[in-house]
């Protein structure tokens, strides 16, 4: 597990996930040109609008999941 911590809206908050997942996460981060920190930002406002009670983490890796699928 790798943790990495960031603001999301002026609170601070840390997320581990395992590093196959940040792979994936970089890369979509890179591939958007924003910042880690506003990319993470944007997918937990998706995740809140969406009326979810998943955590941040667990949301985080059903995107991967289906960002992959998607591609393959």
């Amino acid at each position: 597990m790798i943790k990495r911590s960031l603001s999301i809206h002026g609170h601070r908050t840390s997320l581990a996930l395992e590093a196959e997942f940040w792979e994936v996460i970089d890369a979509a981060v890179k591939e958007s040109g924003t910042s880690f920190a506003r990319f993470i930002r944007d997918l937990d406002d998706s995740r809140t609008a969406s009326g979810t009670t998943q955590n941040l983490a667990s949301y985080l890796r059903v995107w991967v999941l289906k960002r992959v699928q998607a591609v393959t």
